[in-house]
């Protein structure tokens, strides 16, 4: 007669024991433990969290299950003879709706507690759809940091965040050869795609549910916006019905003008560059689509977008800024479809940087390159060079850690007809008018040359490109080695965002490497700085109350150097 009565009982113990310890139920006793209630323990196939060792408030009220009052005054029930083996942990059952995690699963992060309560109870059935929690993260559950973690800046410059333009107005008049300087701020952002985060909802089981409603989100994410107030934002994820109802006028109202590219498929969402019309003037706009129709190894929608700015000062020349924005393929096992995605959008960077001189203006390339540091498609980046002869392709980003993804890159990458060199530029036919024969036959012999080497670099397992690209973070922190963090929910938790740009060649925080290619340059003046894993398991990982992405805005400042 005990088996048809669990499901009652069960219901009971949710329904009817209430005590308050933090926000959770806790039942304690040190008496024998009836018989009908020890399916919790003897019949493993309930699925029921296992006692949990917690201190007990004495406002509590006497449930109505125990029987006789007579049998309840027989047990021991004073505060200091609780033990940890007679603490009992009881959920709250109730589910707002079908897919919705019990409460007891979310963390108690009240502040008008004054810490954040980690959740005693264990969700068993989800560690089949999740990998196990890793360190970080068990820390971050039983730590009781308060409210939401700070971000410090860090300074390279003494008189950085001046945010003004520098006049070298007392200079001698027999300095020519004076620098004009500009100051301004770059931010890039994945602010997470509402579309994205509902198709993707198991990196999210740790959040509670109303977090990750977009009407709660993108308050957030604009009050962020405010409080940095870059002067350039370049933005993943952006969505296009929000980007065209919400976001775009409310950064024009911030003083921002908005550029925007949609990607070519099915998703809604894209990249969008938007600055300060008080500090920078629009001179071209460029989207790049890696989307090819005739070509089977770009069936992606990925999108970039390219603009050439040009500051609001004075100086004795024109200078102009590029500005890139891009969000790379996800697949950890296709980095043939990244390394080629990355080539097209460098071919229109050379393209768009070009300056009549036949040097490049200064870049800054922003994005989610879902490429973690030190993998063979950042060294790429940074070094201009990469040799991926015998490299698997689940090993170009450093994502893929299972056996798969083991196919070695064909050599070429991509084919011919892309139209894109191995120095990941375009090539470009040169129709020569010649006015004789002689000039003719010479444009022929140059054609045919110009053959022979096209079909040598064919053969080439060898990538490079024409900028010598230094980021604005480290991805360690100096005291302790431990990794800086971009991004972090349920699955992990790495760094995949970067701010890339060309250094002057006395920036002494930039890489050490040639910049002869660069009319002028950018120096870092500073950056806001990243966070740990543990740091973020501390509020709940990413989203959470405050922070409404699961990605971190990264933030830099550069001062551009017109010589």
């Amino acid at each position: 007669g005990r088996h048809p009565m669990l499901h009652r009982h069960m219901q009971r113990l949710g329904r009817d024991c209430i005590t308050h310890w933090n926000g959770s139920q806790v039942l304690a006793f040190n008496s024998p433990v009836p018989g009908f209630m020890r399916w919790a323990g003897h019949y493993p196939w309930i699925s029921f969290p296992r006692p949990v060792p917690a201190d007990f408030s004495a406002n509590w009220r006497i449930p109505s299950f125990f029987g006789p009052w007579r049998q309840f005054q027989n047990c021991n029930w004073r505060l200091g003879n609780f033990m940890p083996s007679s603490c009992f942990h009881l959920p709250n059952l109730s589910m707002i709706s079908e897919g919705e995690e019990p409460l007891t699963k979310k963390r108690r992060l009240d502040d008008h507690h004054g810490t954040s309560t980690p959740e005693e109870g264990t969700d068993f059935s989800n560690q089949e759809k999740a990998p196990g929690l890793s360190v970080a993260q068990i820390e971050g559950k039983h730590s009781s940091k308060k409210g939401p973690v700070k971000r410090r800046w860090e300074y390279f410059c003494q008189h950085s965040r001046t945010m003004k333009i520098f006049e070298a107005k007392q200079t001698d008049q027999s300095n020519i050869e004076s620098e004009a300087k500009f100051d301004f701020t770059v931010m890039s952002y994945n602010i997470l795609s509402q579309n994205l985060l509902e198709d993707n909802s198991y990196l999210y089981k740790h959040c509670r549910k109303h977090l990750l409603i977009w009407a709660y989100r993108f308050p957030n994410i604009l009050q962020e916006i405010k409080q940095l107030d870059a002067d350039v934002l370049c933005l993943q994820e952006v969505q296009d019905d929000h980007y065209r109802t919400e976001i775009k006028s409310s950064l024009e109202s911030l003083g921002y003008h908005c550029e925007y590219k949609m990607r070519t498929g099915r998703k809604p969402d894209g990249c969008a560059i938007c600055f300060k019309t008080s500090k920078f003037s629009l001179i071209s706009s460029n989207p790049v689509e890696f989307f090819r129709r005739d070509i089977p190894l770009l069936d992606r929608d990925n999108v970039g977008l390219v603009l050439l700015l040009q500051p609001r000062f004075h100086c004795k020349t024109n200078a102009v800024l590029c500005i890139a924005n891009t969000h790379l393929l996800y697949n950890p096992r296709r980095g043939d479809i990244k390394l080629t995605q990355l080539a097209m959008l460098l071919a229109e960077i050379a393209s768009v940087a070009l300056q009549k001189d036949g040097t490049f203006c200064p870049v800054i390339i922003c994005g989610d390159f879902n490429s973690i540091p030190g993998s063979p498609l950042y060294r790429f980046i940074k070094e201009g060079k990469l040799n991926y002869e015998g490299l698997s392709i689940g090993k170009v980003s450093g994502q893929e850690q299972s056996p798969r993804g083991q196919r070695i890159l064909s050599i070429p990458i991509w084919p011919k007809k892309l139209g894109i060199s191995q120095n990941c530029v375009y090539e470009v036919k040169q129709q020569q008018k010649e006015e004789n024969a002689g000039g003719k036959l010479e444009a022929a012999k140059l054609d045919k040359s110009q053959e022979i080497v096209i079909a040598s670099e064919k053969l080439s397992s060898k990538l490079q490109h024409h900028f010598k690209l230094s980021s604005v973070y480290s991805h360690y922190f100096p005291e302790t080695g431990v990794p800086e963090v971009t991004t972090c929910h349920s699955r992990s938790a790495v760094t995949v965002d970067y701010i890339f740009y060309s250094a002057a060649s006395n920036d002494t925080d930039a890489q050490p490497g040639a910049v002869d290619s660069f009319h002028g340059g950018l120096k870092l003046l500073g950056r806001l700085a990243l966070l740990t894993e543990k740091d973020l398991w501390t509020v709940n990982g990413l989203p959470n109350e405050k922070n409404s992405s699961d990605h971190l805005p990264l933030l830099a400042e550069f001062r551009l150097i017109e010589r």
